[in-house]
């Protein structure tokens, strides 16, 4: 029992320690794919080909004056980057990273924690984090700041139906609301993309919206909110709003591949490589393969696409998203019924 609970403390550390990682170098990798796609050259100072310019621009947030408003409310101030800084780094925990390492006649499964009822549990951490955007905005005492909670707060509960929705139909085909029994059915290239194509699109869409990045970034539109829900924050506060949001992009892509292209699953792997912890080691890799392309084209749609009017963000969320997501679970439980597999 120690040692389990001794694997798992060093496990929630390497994912934590990743999850960072990825997020800090996910500013770098955008910058540059923003640069390539504008024709600039991008970070190139800071360190060979600018690889240090996250860890400059870490030094620089830490050390910049930390300033809280006088006539905001304190507490809730500094608990609204908290909490959403915390909330992202909650769900990493029920994704599975890879199968069972085998050491030592013991079995080490690369999941921290999987929960019978892991959808349930990411889809009320992901709604909680609303609540540190709402609070930042609400405590900061600032008309923008405020706007800019009100459309984060209306934006992501909208979403969140057509994402739910999306989901239910996921659940009635894999029949299971474990996330790791979810990513073994998909072994042998049986990926979930293949049977819910629209819920996949569905699933996408709202993922951008939940992350508040372009076309989807109204909350924070400098054009109109001069810096939306998080204008009056400075230094780390300000820098943990900014972390979160690529933190959430890290996790939304994991999410991704594993709810609809297998996961740690590889079609064919099985039959060239034999020895199970390589097989195991190799599946993280690919896993983590699938993750950057999703992270690639979360960064290649802000910077190709225009951002949406507030009107059409509310249009597609409620009369095109949450419509075709009730449409699909008709589709899915008259397949489903039509091939014998319900009653």
């Amino acid at each position: 029992m120690m040692s389990l609970i001794i694997y798992k403390s060093i496990l929630v550390l390497i994912v934590f320690g990743i999850t960072l990682f990825i997020a800090m170098y996910s500013t770098y990798a955008e910058r540059k794919i923003a640069a390539f796609l504008q024709d600039r050259l991008g970070p190139n100072r800071a360190g060979p080909f600018g690889i240090l310019q996250p860890v400059a621009d870490g030094l620089k947030m830490f050390m910049k004056e930390e300033i809280i408003p006088g006539v905001s409310n304190k507490f809730l101030f500094i608990l609204g980057p908290s909490l959403s800084m915390l909330t992202c780094l909650m769900t990493g925990t029920v994704i599975p990273w890879g199968s069972s390492l085998h050491i030592g006649g013991g079995e080490y499964s690369l999941q921290v924690a999987d929960v019978n009822i892991g959808i349930l549990y990411l889809l009320g951490v992901t709604s909680v984090g609303v609540y540190g955007i709402m609070i930042g905005g609400w405590a900061s005492n600032n008309k923008f700041a405020l706007l800019g909670a009100l459309r984060a707060s209306s934006q992501m509960i909208s979403y969140e139906l057509g994402m739910g929705l999306a989901i239910i139909a996921l659940v009635m085909t894999t029949g299971t609301l474990s996330i790791g029994e979810i990513a073994a059915q998909q072994h042998g290239g049986h990926w979930n993309i293949i049977y819910q194509p629209l819920g996949f699109l569905i699933f996408i869409i709202c993922a951008f919206a939940e992350t508040n990045r372009a076309p989807f970034d109204l909350p924070e539109c400098e054009t109109e909110l001069v810096g939306g829900y998080h204008t009056e924050y400075s230094s780390m506060k300000l820098g943990f709003y900014l972390f979160a949001e690529y933190i959430n992009m890290f996790i939304s892509s994991a999410i991704i591949a594993t709810l609809y292209f297998g996961g740690f699953n590889m079609p064919f792997i099985g039959r060239f490589i034999h020895e199970p912890n390589t097989l195991v080691l190799l599946g993280t890799f690919f896993l983590f393969s699938k993750i950057f392309f999703f992270i690639f084209l979360f960064m290649w749609v802000r910077w190709t696409l225009p951002r949406f009017r507030y009107d059409q963000l509310m249009n597609l969320g409620w009369k095109g998203l949450i419509p075709l997501a009730i449409l699909n679970i008709a589709i899915t439980g008259i397949v489903m019924w039509l091939t014998g597999k319900i009653n």
